[in-house]
């Protein structure tokens, strides 16, 4: 994979990873609970997570990609539409939007956290549809899949991993900041806008 191309889907990837979302709402929740004991327990989770949601993604893409451009077309477009109605959900619901019961987690063990956050990691959709309708603008079709595939998954997985230990390490401080109703609108108006962005951009790509 060319590193400029590698550089364009690390930068993607994070840009979708720090929205706020169940992810993020989830080790949030358990790290203003329980503090920094569980924070590696479901940093892991969120990475393994991501390493499941985003190879059964990539398994499927895999043999459109081999298809037709038609097919990608259509995939194209429908990635799209899912990436703006996520953004436009995310922008109308900003100004409801609550930190609600992050304060209030069971005491539960290391374990129950590494699963939680593993299962609605592997889950969500919004990380689905992402893999689904934009990792194949980064891919070469001429070349071979599996090293491709092998590159983001784990560039995703890890960044993932850093994303949810640096969220669940810094929720502490982060307290009084993150439970202020305006700065949660900010996070999730600007987590709107940036997958509207992404929609126009995998709008206007063409298959490589």
């Amino acid at each position: 994979m060319p590193f400029d191309l590698w550089i364009a889907f690390a930068t993607a990837s994070l840009a979708l990873i720090v929205i706020p979302g169940p992810t993020v709402l989830l080790v949030l929740s358990y790290a203003l609970g329980q503090g920094r004991r569980v924070a590696v327990a479901s940093a892991v989770g969120v990475g393994l997570g991501d390493v499941v949601a985003m190879t059964a993604s990539l398994l499927g893409l895999g043999a459109l990609i081999m298809t037709s451009a038609l097919a990608f077309t259509v995939l194209k477009w429908i990635g799209a539409a899912y990436l703006l109605y996520l953004g436009v959900t995310m922008l109308r619901s900003a100004g409801s939007a609550k930190m609600g019961a992050l304060m209030r987690t069971e005491n539960v063990s290391g374990r129950q956290v590494f699963s939680h956050a593993f299962v609605v990691t592997a889950l969500n959709p919004k990380s689905i549809g992402f893999f689904i309708a934009f990792v194949p603008h980064f891919i070469t079709p001429q070349a071979p899949l599996a090293p491709q595939f092998t590159v983001m998954i784990t560039t995703f997985a890890a960044l993932g991993f850093l994303n949810a230990l640096c969220y669940a390490l810094l929720a502490g401080s982060l307290r009084k900041t993150i439970g202020k109703p305006r700065v949660l609108r900010n996070l999730t108006r600007g987590g709107g806008v940036a997958l509207i962005a992404m929609s126009a951009l995998t709008a206007s790509l063409k298959r490589s």
